[in-house]
């Protein structure tokens, strides 16, 4: 069902403003959101195989990726944009996230997504690039187990614009530690994602995906090390695992 179609489109929004509502209702807190301060931060990273949770979107080769997060009160503002080698776009993301509640264990929040996918595909003319439309609504909770560990549980419902595309389900449980010390400069962060994918045209299937980030406090860069591990899956030809290494810089 595509997200153009009015009764799904209706029932979204309505369950978006239920649960806000819902949830602001029973919420004691109070604050001038003139005085919340502005949170920018962000990251671009060289990536040597451009990998995806959804096999159909992956790159399959070098990738330069930016993110960023504007932050203020309950609102985020996080787009990434990422770019072949060659230039050509790759993945445009505009994230919009809305912080239903947040304690000092607890976080619910509720986003929607407007992206971009491109891909070269064959014509009479010869290659040409040809850009999807895709939205994506997102509920998602966090529990802060510790000073620097965390469980979330994501749920997408993603839907593709044009004819052709592919829209469907992705549900994804993130363990994550950070700030582990590896010395007196050096930290490591450990990223453990187990999701799964709901999609029409045969892209289902179950995965585990491992990350291991090293950090240093004296300057601003990262090197990871990522995995996309097929566990159970239908798709065709059946994927084979996924490996990304990359040098990025935050801020």
């Amino acid at each position: 069902m595509s997200i153009t179609d009015p009764p799904f489109f209706m029932r979204a929004i309505l369950f978006i403003i239920f649960v806000t509502a819902a949830i602001c209702a029973i919420s004691k807190e109070r604050s001038d959101t003139t005085k919340v301060p502005v949170h920018i931060s962000g990251s671009i990273s060289l990536n040597l195989n451009g990998i995806a949770p959804i096999p159909a979107f992956a790159l399959g080769k070098p990738a330069i990726i930016a993110n960023a997060s504007v932050r203020k009160g309950r609102f985020s503002y996080d787009p990434q944009i990422a770019y072949g080698l060659n230039f050509k776009p790759w993945i445009i993301d505009n994230w919009f996230h809305f912080s239903l509640l947040n304690t000092s264990r607890f976080e619910v929040r509720t986003g929607i997504d407007v992206s971009m996918f491109f891909s070269d595909y064959e014509s009479p003319d010869g290659t040409k690039l040809q850009g999807q439309r895709y939205v994506a609504l997102e509920l998602s909770g966090k529990y802060k187990i510790s000073g620097n560990s965390s469980f979330e549980l994501m749920f997408w419902r993603d839907n593709g614009i044009e004819e052709g595309t592919i829209s469907g389900y992705f549900i994804d449980l993130v363990y994550d530690i950070w700030d582990i010390s590896l010395g007196k400069n050096l930290l490591l962060a450990i990223n453990v994602q187990a999701f799964g994918i709901d999609y029409t045209d045969n892209n289902d299937g179950l995965f585990i995906s491992p990350k291991l980030t090293l950090s240093t406090t004296a300057l601003s860069l990262i090197l990871f090390s990522q995995g996309i591990v097929p566990i159970s899956t239908n798709i065709e030809p059946h994927p084979e695992f996924q490996w990304n290494v990359g040098l990025g810089f935050t801020f």
